[in-house]
């Protein structure tokens, strides 16, 4: 299970909102055992995105493997 805090990766797009597969955000709410986290997405400068709800099965802890890829959001 991902801690509240942490950062984690998106597995999916989620076409309801800009973010794609291989986003990462922060955890800033867990539900009931894990089922669903709250996470907050921001821009590389800090700035909040939005924060949306996820299924645990839509995101996966990060990796020492991952890194850091940049993309424009569509305007």
């Amino acid at each position: 299970m991902i801690r509240e805090h942490e950062r984690a990766v998106l597995t999916v797009d989620l076409p309801e909102t800009d973010f794609k597969m291989g986003d990462v955000g922060t955890v800033v709410h867990i539900y009931v055992d894990g089922a669903a986290y709250e996470m907050e997405f921001f821009t590389l400068d800090g700035r909040t995105l939005d924060v949306v709800t996820v299924e645990a099965e839509q995101v996966r802890p990060v990796r020492h493997s991952d890194i850091l890829h940049v993309r424009e959001l569509s305007a």
